[in-house]
């Protein structure tokens, strides 16, 4: 995700939480200032540790935070959860949100806004060209709709799994929609309604009233400014172990060597950079030092839609 709202969420030992609003578009100055060259939004830190992309933040908090994990429980479900979450990101709903988007958003007539995200995306950003591919995603979102109300929610379940609360498969699966119908003139009443998929805009409703509802039981984050933020990360010790590096990987890297790792679908040209400390099926962490005080951060990928490999003398080795 990449938008208006993202943030550096920074959630030290047990103390509590502090938020950065970050800028629509680069730069963006605190998240260089710690040595991260990941260009989407939101990261999170806990301590020096930072973790990018949304995917590993949630399991991070569902791991370090049981207490309050919204994850399923038993295997079936664990599945269904994760083939939500391949098919909203990986399956291209949301690459069609985003496609659908009304061409007279305001931020498109801002030339920095579309060249910050024509390199996020490898795309135009030509107002004539998101004009142009609006038929084809909405014939995509809509089919989406399709299968979420004569599939998914057919049996009239308030939540996906049929439990009694929201769960993170209701998270995983209704984010992009939930998107959608917040953006004003994304989806032509001709195509999308509540008349016509009554069972999916209930349960976009239901989940944005338990999000509201949660928000005003949930403790306050303390908003901090940019240098604050940087300040709070860089002083912070780390939060996880070191970890080391699976010697069976495929990739065959070494721990302590100098390696680059960068997302493949979206932000591909930002690459972060510094010495491997830990390699594993789900995650690879790199040190990198930020540019206060030279203190050393931990930078937190996944693998799925990764790419990590050696660089040798600023170059990288295939």
């Amino acid at each position: 995700m990449d938008n208006a709202y993202a943030k550096i969420c920074a959630l030290p030992r047990a103390i509590g939480l502090q938020d950065q609003i970050q800028p629509v578009y680069l730069p963006r100055e605190d998240i260089n200032a710690l040595g991260v060259k990941y260009r989407r939004i939101p990261i999170m830190s806990i301590g020096r540790d930072i973790y990018c992309d949304t995917r590993l933040i949630l399991h991070k908090l569902e791991e370090k935070f049981p207490s309050g994990a919204l994850g399923a429980p038993q295997p079936d479900q664990k599945a269904i959860e994760k083939l939500l979450e391949s098919w909203t990101i990986d399956g291209g709903i949301f690459v069609r949100a985003a496609q659908a988007i009304p061409t007279d958003m305001p931020l498109l007539n801002d030339p920095k806004f579309t060249k910050d995200r024509e390199d996020y995306t490898g795309r135009s950003w030509d107002k004539k060209n998101i004009e142009a591919m609006r038929p084809e995603a909405l014939t995509h979102i809509r089919d989406a709709f399709v299968f979420l109300e004569t599939g998914l929610l057919a049996d009239g379940r308030q939540w996906v799994l049929k439990t009694e609360k929201p769960s993170l498969a209701d998270i995983e699966a209704v984010w992009p929609f939930h998107w959608l119908l917040e953006l004003k003139g994304a989806l032509p009443h001709s195509l999308i309604s509540k008349e016509k998929f009554p069972k999916v805009y209930a349960w976009i409703g239901r989940f944005s009233k338990a999000v509201s509802t949660a928000k005003s039981s949930a403790p306050k984050p303390t908003t901090l400014k940019g240098a604050e933020a940087v300040k709070h990360v860089t002083q912070a010790e780390f939060y996880e172990p070191e970890g080391d590096v699976d010697a069976s990987d495929p990739l065959g890297l070494k721990k302590g060597q100098d390696v680059e790792s960068w997302p493949i679908d979206s932000g591909f040209k930002h690459h972060d950079r510094g010495q491997l400390v830990s390699l594993t099926s789900k995650e690879v962490v790199l040190v990198a030092q930020s540019k206060v005080g030279g203190r050393d951060v931990r930078i937190h990928h996944p693998r799925w839609n990764y790419r990590t490999r050696a660089v040798s003398g600023g170059e990288a080795k295939l």
